[in-house]
């Protein structure tokens, strides 16, 4: 439980700024381009970490690597809440990201590797746990404005709420080190990342980011700067993406129960080719939310299916799960900039088409369906 309350507060901190971009932007003079560079940059320099950390992990060093992690997490958060202006910002987006990798992406592959006859069905059972952070992070937010706290006493409160978990991380079941050495990590490591399985479930755990991070990251500012409504209203859409995106992770643990993963990536990526152009095309507040509630249910699984089924294919060693995609995620990071910059020349709207490389990409690599050991297991 103390790995999925990890990834919960997780989701809170950034679900929170995703709803307060627009607050941000007032306060600190932020344009699109350095926002985007706020989104992509820090991704960039965590993926040059990131594999490090993964690979120390596998070496046993994991206790060790996750508690700085969650020291230097509420650190940084403690800065955001003083940030004068975007320098100050970026700096501690930075500091967080890679702190993140330590801290969080540690904690699953943890909780991967101490189940590993339940990879996937943990995996669903993480980004649940992760969909009711990402809901309560936009709460939160509106909560302070409410109170007149503001979106730095949001920064505060999560760092606060960071510590216990820290102490409990130096407490905690990590399990028995994979490789001796870092040396040997990195050799496992490169021979992994030949195998074509590798490959596969790396991009399409980076090609499905592109809905939950790249379009979460700008959708606030969607519903303001596009679809002209008030900051607090659009912290309202956010809480409505994060809702439907909980309830849709709650119906996946009923579907992969009763069909595989690769038929619902499949069949879903079909609908949100659907809905997708559709709520960016239909006018009109309501009907785009609507269907921004529809997508929100359809993207569940994209992220967890293919990162459960990287997680299984390189199973006993998921710290090495976690280096490989860090790597990976060094391209992906880059598309907050494009989109950023793109927006700031054509505009938000025509920005915005590109996370329909997401589902285009589930039904390009989401064909063929094999049996994992300890698919079929109970979800709870």
């Amino acid at each position: 439980m103390l790995f999925l309350a990890i990834e919960v507060l997780d989701e809170i901190v950034f679900g929170a700024q995703e709803a307060a971009w627009p607050l941000m932007r007032r306060d600190l003079g932020l344009g699109y381009a350095q926002i985007g560079l706020l989104l992509g940059a820090p991704g960039v320099l965590a993926a040059l970490v990131e594999p490090i950390l993964g690979l120390f992990g596998d070496a046993g060093r994991r206790r060790l690597i996750v508690v700085a992690g969650g020291l230097a997490f509420a650190s940084a958060l403690m800065l955001v809440a003083l940030a004068p202006g975007f320098a100050w910002l970026l700096l501690c987006f930075i500091v967080i990201w890679s702190a993140s990798g330590a801290f969080v992406s540690l904690s699953q592959a943890s909780l991967m590797d101490l189940e590993p006859e339940r990879q996937e069905a943990n995996m669903a059972r993480w980004t649940f746990a992760g969909a009711a952070g990402a809901v309560a992070g936009p709460l939160v937010l509106v909560l302070a404005l409410a109170l007149g706290a503001g979106w730095r006493a949001v920064y505060l409160l999560c760092a606060a709420l960071m510590l216990p978990l820290v102490l409990g991380a130096g407490r905690a079941r990590f399990g028995a080190a994979a490789h001796g050495t870092f040396a040997a990590a990195l050799q496992g490591a490169l021979a992994a990342i030949r195998r074509p399985e590798v490959m596969r479930w790396l991009l399409l755990v980076q090609a499905t980011d592109l809905v939950w991070n790249v379009l979460a990251g700008y959708l606030a500012l969607y519903f303001v700067d596009v679809v002209g409504l008030p900051a607090a209203a659009a912290g309202g859409v956010v809480v409505a993406w994060t809702l439907s995106a909980l309830a849709g992770d709650g119906l996946l643990l009923l579907i992969l129960a009763r069909v595989s993963g690769l038929t619902w990536l499949r069949v879903s990526a079909v609908l949100a080719l659907l809905a997708y152009p559709a709520l960016l095309l239909v006018p009109g507040a309501g009907a785009k939310v609507v269907l921004l509630g529809l997508v929100g249910i359809l993207q569940a699984g994209w992220y967890a299916i293919p990162q459960g089924r990287l997680f299984t294919a390189l199973r006993g060693t998921a710290g090495t799960a976690i280096a490989l995609s860090s790597v990976a995620a060094a391209g992906g990071a880059l598309v907050p900039l494009a989109v950023g910059a793109l927006a700031e020349r054509a505009g938000l709207q025509a920005a915005l088409w590109i996370p329909m490389l997401a589902p285009l990409a589930l039904l390009v690599f989401a064909k063929s369906e094999r049996k994992i050991p300890g698919s079929e297991a109970g979800f709870f």
